[in-house]
């Protein structure tokens, strides 16, 4: 049976990215992620919970990130969930991390304060060199409107005589 490991997030860096290289010379870049889920309780009351995320970025992707991205960045992140585990050498038990591994990354910008209010079809805005990325990304194309179509009227039929039935009327 096959299974899907993809995630998408958009969220705020946490922290900078901070970029180093493995032995064999490829670049690695890691920073934190924070998304921010919105609901309402059983009372109706506004609630928030943030969730943070371990984000790494290889290779050129890597670069990138750390060339483009600060904390406090609106980003999109396309990619993979993965764990890693080691040794701790000082502790000598067994660690694990798990992590978002990115496929895709997309700097957004944030909207002024109130321009979306709740219900709003959600619209992101990136810049120029970005634009064609995050169309892809999110599928989005420019609306188009559906052609008019005159109005049908429905072909008049002859008037049939209703059949007397006796009127039941119940309260529920």
């Amino acid at each position: 049976m096959r299974s899907v490991n993809k995630v998408i997030l958009v969220g705020n860096l946490t922290r900078d990215p901070e970029l180093k290289t493995t032995q064999g010379g490829q670049s690695i870049c890691t920073f934190g992620m924070a998304t921010n889920r919105q609901w309402k309780d059983a009372e109706g009351k506004p609630r928030d919970l943030a969730e943070f995320h371990e984000i790494t970025a290889w290779g050129g992707r890597g670069d990138i990130c750390h060339q483009i991205l600060k904390k406090g960045n609106l980003v999109y992140i396309e990619g993979y969930i993965k764990t890693r585990n080691w040794l701790d050498e000082e502790t000598q038990k067994k660690r694990y991390r798990t992590e978002v591994v990115v496929d895709d990354v997309i700097k957004l910008e944030k909207r002024p304060q109130g321009e979306i209010t709740p219900g709003d079809k959600p619209v992101v805005e990136v810049n120029e060199a970005e634009g064609a990325a995050a169309t892809e990304a999110f599928g989005a194309e420019p609306e188009e409107k559906p052609e008019e179509k005159p109005e049908e009227k429905p072909e008049e039929k002859p008037e049939e005589k209703p059949e007397e039935k006796e009127e039941i009327t119940e309260n529920f």
